[in-house]
């Protein structure tokens, strides 16, 4: 596991663009934490990251649960809040883009319960006082081991400053 610290919605959303960057098809990341932690923040940039067009707004699916983006890859986002637990996710038939050619981000992935692929990116969001927000990566799998080091190569930062290799 790796705790990273960031001071802004910027550094957040900044992070998460380096994050998109590395993704390929089939990832899945999973993130879970307090409503206002910063989440969506980074599913934003993760989308940047990803090749999503600039020009196309990123918001939380909310309301209808799942966003698909084109871009270097197939970007899909979904929001789980409204979700009771993993028999709707079955029923939607959500489980067919955790497993498919693109990228898959979820909010509120606790309400996956046992749907949850095994192997994935766990971040955890919590607050930190002021606009900093602590962000907990647990990869599960080797593929996530390495997509972790190389969001941080070589180092296991304590924080993220988007303008400097080290804080």
């Amino acid at each position: 596991m790796l705790e990273v610290v960031t001071r802004s919605a910027l550094e957040t959303s900044a992070l998460g663009r380096r994050l998109g960057e590395l993704l390929e098809p089939g990832d899945f990341i999973a993130l879970t934490g307090d409503l206002g932690t910063g989440k969506t923040e980074f599913a934003k940039g993760v989308a940047v990251g990803a090749g999503v067009d600039g020009a196309i707004p990123i918001t939380s699916p909310t309301f209808t649960l799942l966003n698909m983006y084109p871009g270097r890859l197939p970007f899909y986002h979904f929001d789980l809040y409204r979700l009771v637990g993993g028999d709707d996710i079955l029923e939607l038939g959500f489980d067919e883009y955790f497993y498919g050619g693109g990228a898959c981000l979820v909010e509120w992935a606790e309400r996956l319960q046992g749907e949850m692929p095994g192997d994935r990116l766990s971040i955890t969001f919590s607050h930190g006082g002021d606009e900093c927000r602590h962000l907990l990566f647990e990869p599960h799998g080797q593929r996530y081991e390495e997509l972790v080091e190389g969001l941080f190569p070589g180092n296991r930062k304590k924080c993220f400053d988007p303008l400097q290799d080290s804080c």
